[in-house]
């Protein structure tokens, strides 16, 4: 028998830990073949071997079995009969169960009619009439369900795991007849279902299990030789491959085995007719004789585990199937084999293979008997609560970082000649001289060039300049553009600057202008002479570039402004070494927390730059390593201090720290120097590369060094490749130039002897842990030494280090960070994530005060965080064919990894919660788990948005101005705040999201569009970012816009057919109503290649036909947009021509709702009092008084408000000559009206007799709070949006007159707006409604994500479906107050959409608060929700039954109550 069944029965011990139990059975010459493939265990009615028949005999190179007469003569078997045999065809075996009331289940088994097998017959008396049998069939040795193929009519399958068959009605009984014919299946196990009432029964809490039986004439013979099932279950094993067999399966392959043989007895054939057909493969049976060499034996079972666990390690630790595993052993003894074969002894073997603790993790695996699988930690159960960090810094527009210092001289003198000059700006440059400086502008004008030079340097002062074409040149100036009095020279000429004075009081600055007439000089070289010493840009000529690729400092807006001038001006020295950076690091640190978020923003921008080395590291300057350590150290320390004392920076400072080494303790920055020296001398290399190398490092050492190591460490390793060297260096950013560019630089490659290799590797890799501890914040390996503590014993005159471990970590921490050390290369990276994560979640606890060695453990946790990403990014291949459970436990894990590196992460915390949730969901099979999901994910995308918006608010302002100040490249400078955020977990994170969306879009029915409004139209397409930033522009021709950004309120611009975007408005949001009331197609696309592929196509002509889901669009020439335009033209006639009447005011400042008149009031307060009254009790309706037309001029025209009236008429006068900025000053003017006094009486007096709370009750700030609310809704009438809206529409804006609709805010649980008839289709027999928590400014305002959505029918208005679940991160929620609402004449008018234009204001300032839909009934209570969602369609139904016609209707949930707020007709 072949040698591989033989190591079947060898990897049962190496694959566990128990020994066989046949070994104690049998003596070393072999082992029975019950062992192999042992028969089911003992049970009634089934075969029992009293033990093996065939004895055989274990050699090194197999199984052999014994000769045995299987031909001649006839070994009978007794046996104990399989089943109950019966006599007839009749059912003899039944089974009664009393299933519910007088309903009884019975149970009989026969044979069938024709053929062999079984026939089930089931009853289920006094029984409904919609019974269904859940059902399959048990194999023999088997607990799983299979599926017979012979079914009754009607079956059907039920998710590839069951059957489901209808019974057949007779009178009050229930029938069903089931025929077997399978001989493998030896019992059925079943349950009922009533489907009607969703009742299922079972047995006692089990399946009904039904046991078959076999007639006699069935069973022919009452026994099946014992020898035949055995060389049957042989024949299985080389069919299939002869693949290795766990115990298990070789039970299963005997049963099988056997079943095969009786299904043959079954169908007619004889045991004689079966003997004669197995003889024909007895001779292969007998003799099989293994080639395999005799050595095979000679191989330690010990030394094979450990051969296989070193494949599993390379390998990256997957998780093998039991076959894998198998094939795993085999490969490893092949290898060893292969090594014995080349005359290498088993000792050699041994020693070769088994060093360090592999034994113990072997050992540890077979203990716990999960050989290549990758272990796991459990993590500790944890509220996500408890990582909710509210640290919220000021608004960066609010922070005023440092008093702004006063305009030198010089920089006025300059402003000056700008002024005058008018032209465009290409560069500004400012040039730190000792105490003074040099500023340089260049503009350009009608096609000629300026450069303004100004200095307060002192003494008589000569430019020696030249002009040129293309870096370094210098082009002698044509003579027309040499100033009076210049001199040429070759190649350059002198001009002197003249003497002026500037500032207040008056300061002395020379300046010199220089015009350039001819264009294709891109630049001006200069140095400077001063009492004959000449002046350089820190060594260098002084350069200024024309073609406007150094973008101007500008005012430095946005950053702390005199820190970074105080930056720059300290560079040159910054210089000089890394010693001298950390230490001015250090100087500055006070005034950046001073300064506060924008000041420590500066300092981490400063070291970011140089980290990326965008800075000089080392100019001419020699520098001990121990010295650069201890300026870290000390700039490390004062971080560490901030980190404590101001917990609303840490994340910035994390940022920073993460740019900057850790430093060095017990002398590991000099040990840099010395470690160096005895390398070169342990291994006799101390010339060429490594002495040019000791030599860099000896002068000035830098984190190149690191990378210098490892690519020496890369070049060994690949047997002296010195291609192995270059990738490595290249692929970190360091090229040739840069390795001769140190001030002692390295020119040759190196270039070793193979009897250096093993000494130098060694060594090599024990300086890469000193060079990572001076250099490497974030490297892991190197945190955690640090952290646990280490040894190294000093050698000759190099001095010992010794790093006692950080005192107070957690009990098994030091262990946890050895599992992650373990699995660090894993290519299953779960475990590793869960083992990062836990390990973060430990140490954040000891983050959160002061304690000893604090930055120690900040430098593990920054590293932790950043092999989340690393490792996140390795495992995505996994990730390739996973299912959408597996991504979003990852997603958690790498949200985790984010909320615990953010300072406020409150969105985050609960954006975690929500994916636990639909995990959650997900498993429990619940059918909404994608639609949930959809939506937290979503969710995520905004809160990542937001944190990218946030850091390019706080940082990239300051790398724009800091960087335009230190010449860094301008490319570098664009894309800062990009590249921090690609470095992160946010990155990660997003990429995740990307790979889930498409299969929740899937999965939920989504598709790639939501359609807002289904216009089919055609135009030229037109990419912008927002479609704020065009609202107030017109197109000439029809357009189609790709917008980035829409937030929900703005307008959509003349011209336009169509705005598409990625961006999620509600469907109700105020610029989708305006979209399907100007007939604009408008959707959301959610695939990201097919919005790549729109936007790739601007500028071309796209015709776009929507459906129900998706968006078709096609490319058209001109001559179809022409006729299109004029059908539509046609069709649609001319822009809608509105017009309004002037209201008066009728001599009251203040009505209750039953005066509520058109000549009075606009109709959103006539709607909300014409329901009052009419509507059910379950209704409610908000008490309502009004300030009527005419009152806000009645206002203006009081005495009291001359001066207002006459800034009013003359901002007017602006406004109207097209001056558009007087808007916002109108609005501040209508804020400074005063209150006449009769106003508050006559209002005072109207709320009180409606039973409204009157604000001035509560003091009289109250009511100035009140009187502000209803100015800023008057002023409202001129917002941009409702002005230009008007003006479309040549609506006399004049005539515009403003009503205020005063209500009591009712503190809403939900707010919600319905669509009587569905928005999207049309459909008057839909009711659409969105839902948000909180207010439902939010729900109209421009407040990003989505609401809860569904539809209804009408004639089925319990029945609400939910389209989708909320994503918004924000609700509002306010204290009892006063409302006070815009109620305007140009609202509602027939052809105009005026609804939303304008304010309503709250008495009080609404609260933001961040949403956790995980502890919303709405969205955890399924009735709760069933409830609330059937009450708003219901209400919907009912208004719109009142007014006989669609409405849109906006309301509010309170304590399960609704109220209607306003309605309108729907537009």
């Amino acid at each position: 028998m072949s040698d591989t069944l033989r190591h079947g029965l060898f990897h049962q011990s190496l694959c566990r830990s128990t020994i066989l139990e046949h070994h104690s059975k049998t003596n070393s010459q072999g082992i029975f073949i019950k062992a192999l493939f042992p028969a089911s265990p003992a049970k009634p009615g089934t075969v029992l071997l009293s033990k093996a028949l065939i004895p055989t005999k274990y050699r090194e190179n197999g199984l052999k079995v014994e000769k045995t007469n299987i031909i001649k003569g006839r070994r009978m078997v007794s046996v104990v009969p399989r089943a109950v045999l019966t006599t007839g065809p009749a059912s003899e075996l039944s089974r009664k169960f009393i299933l519910d009331g007088n309903s009884e289940l019975q149970i009989g088994i026969s044979a069938p009619t024709q053929g062999p097998g079984f026939q089930i017959d089931i009853k289920v008396t006094n029984s409904s009439d919609s019974l269904i049998l859940h059902w399959g069939g048990i194999p023999y040795g088997k607990k799983s369900w299979v599926l017979p193929s012979c079914r009754p009519n009607g079956t059907k399958l039920y998710k590839n795991r069951a059957l489901r068959s209808p019974f057949s009605k007779s009178g009050s009984d229930s029938l069903l007849k089931i025929e077997i014919n399978d001989p493998q299946i030896e019992a059925i196990e079943f349950l009922i279902v009533d489907e009607a009432q969703n009742k299922w029964f079972k047995d006692n809490g089990h399946n009904f299990h039904v046991q078959l039986v076999r007639s006699v004439k069935q069973s022919s013979v009452v026994s099946v030789p014992e020898d035949l099932v055995q060389i049957q279950a042989y024949l299985r094993w080389e069919r299939k491959g002869k693949q290795l067999y766990t115990p298990e399966q070789e039970k299963e392959e005997y049963e099988a085995a056997r079943a095969e043989l009786l299904g043959e007895i079954v169908r007619g054939a004889s045991v004689e007719e079966i003997r004669a057909r197995l003889a024909k493969s007895d001779d292969k049976y007998e003799t099989k004789e293994s080639n395999v060499p005799e050595s095979k034996s000679k191989i330690p079972d010990d030394l094979i585990q450990i051969q296989a666990f070193i494949r599993w390690e390379k390998a990256g630790k997957p998780n093998y199937s039991p076959d894998e595993q198998l094939k795993e052993f085999e490969e490893a003894r092949q290898e060893l084999l292969g090594e014995l074969d080349k005359g290498t002894s088993l000792d050699e073997i041994r020693k070769k293979i088994v060093k360090g603790d592999i034994q113990t993790k072997v050992s540890k695996q077979l203990k716990k008997k999960s050989y290549f699988t990758a272990e796991r930690i459990k993590r500790k159960e944890m509220d996500f609560m408890q990582l909710l960090n509210k640290f919220v810094t000021k608004s960066v527009k609010e922070k005023v970082s440092v008093p702004l210092e006063r305009p030198t001289a010089v920089e006025l003198f300059l402003n000056t000649k700008e002024e005058q000059d008018g032209g465009s700006i290409l560069n500004k440059s400012v040039f730190k001289i000792g105490d003074k400086e040099l500023r340089v502008t260049v503009t350009k004008r009608s096609g000629r060039t300026k450069i303004y030079l100004a200095t307060d340097l002192k003494g008589p002062l000569t430019l020696h300049w030249a002009l040129s074409k293309k870096a370094g040149e210098w082009v002698a100036p044509p003579r027309s553009s040499l100033p009076q009095g210049s001199v040429s020279l070759d190649k350059a000429c002198e001009t002197q600057f003249a003497k002026s004075y500037s500032g207040e009081p008056p300061c002395q600055v020379q300046s010199l202008d220089i015009e350039i007439d001819d264009e294709n000089f891109s630049g001006m070289p200069f140095v400077l002479l001063s009492s004959g010493s000449w002046i350089k840009n820190n060594g260098s000529d002084f350069y200024i570039d024309f073609v406007g690729s150094k973008k101007d400092a500008g005012d430095g807006k946005g950053t702390a402004k005199a820190l970074l001038d105080k930056i720059a001006a300290m560079e040159s020295e910054a210089q000089k070494s890394f010693m001298h950076r950390f230490n001015i690091a250090s100087d500055l640190l006070a005034w950046a927390k001073d300064a506060g978020e924008l000041g420590l923003a500066g300092i981490f921008v400063w070291m970011r730059f140089m980290a990326t080395r965008q800075l000089i590291w080392n100019k001419n300057y020699n520098v001990k390593p121990r010295e650069i350590s201890k300026a870290q150290d000390r700039l490390t320390d004062l971080l560490q201090n901030i980190y404590i004392s101001y917990p609303q920076y840490r994340e910035i400072l994390r940022m920073i720290l993460s740019t900057v080494g850790r430093g060095g303790e017990g002398d590991v920055g000099q040990r840099i120097r010395d470690e160096i020296l005895l390398i070169q001398r342990n291994n006799d290399c101390k010339g060429g590369m490594m002495e040019e190398w000791h030599q860099k490092l000896h002068n000035n050492t830098s984190p190149d060094d690191v990378v210098i190591c490892q690519a020496l460490i890369d070049y060994i390793t690949s047997d002296f490749d010195v291609k192995a060297y270059w990738k490595t260096l290249n692929s970190n950013g360091i090229t040739k130039e840069r390795l001769l560019s140190y001030d002692r630089g390295i020119h040759s490659e190196p270039n070793f002897r193979r009897d250096q290799k093993d000494g130098l590797l060694r060594d090599l890799e024990h300086y890469m842990r000193t060079l990572k501890a001076v250099h490497s914040g974030a490297d892991l390996e190197s945190a955690i030494t640090k952290c646990l503590g280490y040894r190294d014993e000093g050698q000759d005159f190099m001095v010992g280090v010794q790093i006692n471990p950080v005192p107070g970590l957690p009990s098994g921490f030091p262990e946890l960070l050895r599992f992650v050390m373990d699995h660090v290369e894993d290519k299953n990276v779960e475990p590793l994530l869960e083992g990062l994560l836990e390990a973060r979640e430990q140490l954040r606890p000891l983050l959160l005060k002061s304690r000893d060695r604090l930055k120690d453990l900040l430098f593990l946790d920054i590293a932790l965080d950043s092999m989340v990403r690393t490792a996140t990014e390795r495992g995505y291949e996994e990730l390739n064919n996973a299912g959408p459970e597996k991504i979003m436990y990852v997603i958690t894990l790498v949200l985790e990894n984010l909320t615990l590196s953010s300072d406020n992460n409150e969105d985050l915390v609960y954006c975690l919660k929500g994916w636990n949730q639909a995990l959650r969901m997900s498993k429990s099979r619940d059918g909404h788990w994608a639609l949930f999901a959809k939506s937290v994910l979503d969710r995520t995308r905004l809160a990542l948005s937001s944190k990218a918006e946030l850091y390019h608010q706080v940082l990239q302002p300051s790398a724009e101005y800091l960087g335009s100040l230190l010449g860094v490249d301008q490319r570098a400078v664009e894309i800062f705040t990009e590249e921090i955020i690609r470095a992160g977990s946010a990155a990660t994170l997003s990429q995740l999201l990307n790979r889930l969306d498409p299969v929740l879009r899937k999965t939920a029915n989504l598709g790639s569009w939501q359609i807002i409004s289904p216009v089919e139209t055609a135009g030229y397409v037109v990419v912008v970012d927002e479609l704020l930033a065009v609202q107030n522009k017109s197109y000439g021709q029809p357009t189609i816009l790709i917008a980035k950004s829409v937030k929900g309120e703005e307008e959509i611009p003349d011209g336009t057919v169509a705005v598409l975007t990625p961006d999620m408005p509600d469907v109700l949001s105020h610029v989708s109503v305006r979209a399907r009331n100007s007939k604009v197609c408008f959707a959301t696309c959610f695939d990201p290649s097919i919005l790549s592929d729109l936007q790739a196509k601007e500028g071309k002509l796209l015709r776009l036909k929507p459906t129900s889901a998706d968006v078709v669009y096609s490319e058209v020439k001109d001559g179809e947009l022409l006729m299109a335009s004029s059908t539509s033209m046609k069709e649609d006639g001319s822009s809608p021509s509105v017009t309004l009447v002037r209201k008066q005011f009728c001599g009251r400042y203040a009505i209750s709702s039953e005066e509520f008149t058109s000549a009075m009031v606009g109709a959103k307060s006539r709607n909300i009092a014409y329901l009052k009254g009419k509507v059910p009790s379950w209704l409610g309706i908000p008490t309502s008084v009004a300030l009527p037309f005419g009152v806000f001029e009645k206002v203006l025209s009081d005495s009291s408000n001359q001066a207002v009236a006459e800034t009013l008429q003359f901002l007017k006068k602006r406004l109207a000559e097209g001056e558009f900025s007087a808007l916002g000053e109108i609005r501040r003017a209508v804020l400074q009206l005063a209150v006449p006094p009769q106003l508050v009486q006559e209002l005072k007096s109207k709320m009180q007799s409606s039973g409204m709370p009157w604000p001035g009750d509560e003091g009289e700030q109250r009511w100035d709070q009140a009187w502000m609310a209803i100015k800023k809704v008057w002023a409202s009438k001129w917002n941009e949006r409702a002005y230009f809206s008007t003006r479309k529409v040549k609506l006399d804006h004049d005539y515009l007159c403003m009503a205020v609709l005063v209500q009591e805010i009712i503190n809403a649980d939900y707010a919600f707006v319905i669509h009587t008839t569905n928005p999207s289709s049309g459909d008057s027999s839909e009711i659409y409604a969105e839902v948000v928590k909180g207010l439902g400014e939010t729900l109209v305002g421009a407040y990003p994500g989505r609401a809860l959505s569904f539809l209804c029918k009408k004639n089925d208005l319990n029945s609400p479906k939910l389209l989708g679940y909320p994503s918004k991160p924000i609700g509002l929620f306010i204290r009892r107050s006063i409302i006070f609402r815009s109620d305007s004449n140009g609202e509602d008018l027939e052809g105009y959409a005026g609804a939303g234009l304008y304010d309503s204001v709250p008495m009080d300032e609404e609260e933001k608060v961040v949403l956790d839909y995980s502890s919303d009934r709405l969205i955890t209570d399924g009735k709760f929700r069933h409830s609330i969602l059937s009450s708003i369609a219901r209400a919907g139904s009912t208004i719109e039954n009142l007014y006989g016609s669609s409405q849109d209707i906006e309301g509010v949930v309170r304590d399960g109550k609704i109220y209607v707020v306003q309605t309108r007709p729907q537009m």
